[in-house]
């Protein structure tokens, strides 16, 4: 189950106008706010696993069933986060293959790394599934969609929206406000479509990773963000979507089914992510950007790649328990921080170097 979410904002050359509530502002490339969000949808991910892999019984098992069952929805956070970075962020000059270069930089390199751990760790399964898993096609086929790193399910659908998402910034860069607004509503109202059918349909756990079921959530982040930057957006502040997404998180265990929780998240999230980003353009006060909270969110993609692997090779070394899903977090994080560091960081400056030593070569016109 993944981030990107995990996706950044990337920076542009120079700041960009945006109106806000009719205040016109300069918003910056990075929103920290956001990356420390990410942490914590990280985090949730990362205890549903504990709870699923047994890692909490008796009484502290009904404890996880109440606090971390609904923990999937970090990853329907997560593509909603990924379809705002990118809209807030995008370059009325940038070419799709530039794009898709960065974020093949971005992604690529641990999720490569992380599906050579997986290979020690999980077993190599079919040759032609995990072929499939190193090209990011693996989840539209359900029989691999959890293939070596099982999380890594959710960079297939990441891989899809970044497919697509030079239509639709092309689509928005001159849209207004009623026709961000229009897919906006497209997007939720397919997610709705979508979820009922999987829980009345029993459509099962396809939809779940399915690229294209995903896609609307994608969407529905770009087009939140497009009405961001027009000064259009009407949504409750930091504090009640806050309150809004609690409660949403809490209302999935009445709802059952794996892709069916997603709506009850939906609009606690859509009015989340666009609160704290405003919070942090207006220097609003904003928990979410605490320092602790933005480095953990800038480990968070690597967290989330390696934990299940850790958490896999904990129920081999030890017996699962409380205190082996805190063990397995130190190392996951341990594991992380390394990623980070000597995988994500220099693998990202490596492979973007010529890109970059061009764009500083090609004059820029004023």
């Amino acid at each position: 189950m993944s981030k990107s979410s995990f996706a950044e904002p990337e920076q542009s050359e120079s700041p960009v106008r945006s109106k806000t509530h009719h205040r016109e502002v300069t918003h910056p490339g990075p929103l920290p706010s956001l990356t420390g969000l990410r942490w914590v949808a990280a985090l949730l991910v990362f205890c549903l696993h504990t709870r699923n892999l047994g890692y909490f019984n008796g009484q502290a098992r009904h404890f996880a069933d109440w606090g971390f069952g609904a923990g999937s929805t970090g990853v329907s956070f997560f593509f909603l986060l990924s379809g705002f970075v990118l809209g807030w962020s995008a370059r009325s000059d940038d070419r799709p293959t530039a794009f898709w270069r960065r974020r093949f930089a971005r992604l690529y390199p641990v999720h490569l790394v992380t599906a050579c751990i997986a290979v020690f760790v999980m077993g190599m399964g079919k040759p032609a599934g995990s072929a499939a898993n190193l090209l990011l096609v693996h989840s539209w086929w359900h029989p691999w969609w959890q293939t070596l790193d099982p999380v890594s399910w959710s960079l297939a659908c990441e891989a899809f929206f970044y497919a697509t998402f030079p239509a639709f910034a092309l689509l928005l860069r001159h849209a207004g406000a009623l026709t961000a607004t229009a897919l906006a509503g497209a997007s939720v109202l397919t997610v709705v479509i979508l979820t009922r059918a999987d829980l009345h349909l029993g459509v099962g756990r396809t939809l779940y990773s399915f690229p294209a079921a995903r896609l609307p959530e994608f969407v529905l982040g770009v087009a939140v963000a497009r009405l961001v930057l027009l000064g259009r957006w009407r949504g409750p502040g930091l504090e009640a979507s806050v309150a809004l997404t609690i409660i949403g998180y809490f209302l999935v265990s009445q709802v059952g089914g794996s892709y069916a929780c997603v709506a009850c998240t939906l609009v606690g999230f859509t009015c989340l992510i666009p609160a704290a980003a405003l919070a942090d353009v207006r220097g609003l006060p904003s928990l979410w950007r605490h320092p602790a909270l933005v480095r953990l969110g800038e480990l968070s993609f690597a967290f989330y790649m390696v934990h299940l692997l850790v958490l896999r090779a904990g129920q081999h070394l030890f017996k699962p328990s409380p205190i082996g899903a805190i063990t397995a977090f130190a190392v996951s994080l341990a594991f992380a921080w390394l990623l980070y560091e000597y995988v994500e960081v220099p693998a990202r400056r490596w492979l973007l170097r010529p890109f970059l030593r061009s764009l500083r070569r090609t004059p820029v016109s004023r």
